[in-house]
């Protein structure tokens, strides 16, 4: 592959005290950082944009919209990127493994890489019971119905530009991340995992820190399974 252009991608909501930290760790060698402020009611979008990023603003709430609302602001650059990297604004990941991320799609053509958040590299208390238990009960019933590898449904991950385009995304809550793995799937696309580093996030969690949001990820999760179980 030719100098790939990488975009990043950053859904934000209410991530003033930590969008900063995740923007400069990034590494320099991405051409464009998009954080897609998602109905933030603190500082969030003025702290994106003082550390360089690109901001927009999606007033719907929900994870798909502020992830659809960045691949429609790419689709109208003229020049596109090879690769999307998406990432959380919550400084749990560790930006700077973006180059571990790329690295399968770049010196392996790669269609797709997930950030797999693996229990030796991960702070206590990093990730809930509840999602550690949701993460693999997915990532289980997606190797029963699919022969899926997948561990993880890591929100750190990368995907060549095409490949998003093919998959017609369109999830606007909780789903995104299997929706992304069962069409990935389901288009035969090539994927590894590659470990990932993982951390207690600043703040928290909108989805696994909340009954409700734990609630309604499960449900879609399995939904979007058990849906393409039967197609």
């Amino acid at each position: 592959m030719t100098k790939p252009q990488i975009t990043v991608i950053i859904p934000a909501y209410n991530e003033q005290d930590s969008i900063a930290n995740v923007l400069h760790d990034i590494p320099k060698f991405v051409n464009e950082v998009i954080v897609v402020n998602n109905n933030s009611t603190d500082h969030t979008e003025r702290n994106a944009k003082n550390a360089g990023a690109t901001v927009l603003t999606e007033e719907r709430k929900g994870y798909g919209y502020a992830c659809l609302k960045g691949m429609d602001y790419i689709a109208l650059q003229k020049e596109k990127p090879t690769i999307i990297v998406f990432l959380d604004g919550d400084y749990s990941d560790y930006p700077e493994q973006l180059t571990e991320i790329v690295a399968p799609i770049i010196d392996n053509n790669i269609d797709f890489v997930i950030g797999s958040r693996i229990k030796k590299l991960r702070e206590n208390g990093a990730m809930t019971p509840q999602q550690i238990f949701g993460n693999w009960l997915a990532t289980f019933l997606m190797k029963l119905f699919f022969g899926a590898k997948f561990t993880d449904l890591g929100p750190f991950r990368a995907i060549k530009y095409d490949k998003l385009l093919a998959l017609n995304m369109e999830d606007k809550t909780y789903g995104w991340t299997v929706e992304m793995q069962l069409k990935a799937l389901k288009q035969k696309l090539s994927y590894v995992e590659v470990p990932m580093k993982y951390r207690n996030r600043i703040g928290v969690s909108k989805v696994s820190g909340t009954i409700k949001g734990s609630i309604f990820a499960g449900v879609k999760i399995l939904g979007w399974i058990f849906k393409y179980s039967f197609k």
